[in-house]
């Protein structure tokens, strides 16, 4: 069995310790090879509502998550999760909660936090991780997989954010601003439809359906994963 590359050797004695389960059918899983056409490319869109930005001290709320294979988008395969506040402490969700809307009285019925990371990893098994700023995605799971097992993992990574920039700026003519890039200005530009911002779910199909535009945008489709990757 091959663990992370660059993982430390406590980590990799950690992850060879874990028991069978999501986490360790997941480090067990090749990611897509970097030649993979986007036409067979299978990626689930994510996202995740945090109480803050910085995955070192701030905490997941809830993950939502989309299946998308090549230019489809599995809808029957989407999914969200309300993690449970039981580790925010004293000051639960805070003034966070005016922006996703997640009290501390629904966190109370809420998933386990292992559990909810074991859920989204399971969906993410053999896939490449799509979202728009997937930096946060991608820290906020790195941070809790180290954090609850002491295991290291470096999901293979596509960034819309990253994609809009060169939508707006193909030959680096046009600047693009910081609103331009946000999710709902970037579905704009597109004619995609309003989604509830700031639901997981709705979030992740919103990431989804705008990298379907972008690629088709920008003449990916006979490309393959390394003109996408971040």
């Amino acid at each position: 069995m091959g663990w992370p590359f660059g993982s430390t050797g406590r980590e990799r004695r950690a992850a060879e310790a874990l028991p069978e389960g999501p986490l360790r059918t997941y480090l067990a899983t090749p990611q897509p090879s970097p030649r993979t056409p986007l036409a067979e490319l299978p990626l689930l869109a994510v996202d995740m509502e945090t109480t803050g930005l910085d995955p070192r001290q701030d905490r997941i709320l809830s993950i939502g998550w989309v299946p998308v294979d090549g230019a489809v988008v599995r809808l029957g395969g989407a999914g969200q999760v309300v993690v449970s506040g039981a580790e925010l402490g004293e000051d639960g969700v805070g003034q966070s909660a005016t922006v996703h809307g997640l009290t501390d009285d629904r966190l109370e019925q809420g998933t386990p936090l292992a559990a909810a990371v074991e859920q989204l990893l399971d969906r993410l098994t053999g896939r490449v991780l799509l979202a728009h700023h997937v930096g946060l995605e991608a820290g906020f799971l790195k941070a809790a997989c180290r954090r609850l097992w002491g295991v290291r993992v470096e999901p293979a990574v596509v960034d819309t954010m990253r994609l809009q920039q060169r939508v707006i700026a193909p030959g680096f003519d046009e600047e693009p601003r910081g609103d331009d890039l946000r999710l709902w200005n970037a579905r704009a530009r597109f004619g995609l439809p309003v989604l509830g911002a700031h639901d997981a779910l709705h979030d992740a199909l919103a990431a989804a359906e705008l990298y379907l535009a972008q690629t088709a945008e920008l003449g990916l489709e006979a490309a393959d994963l390394r003109a996408v990757r971040s």
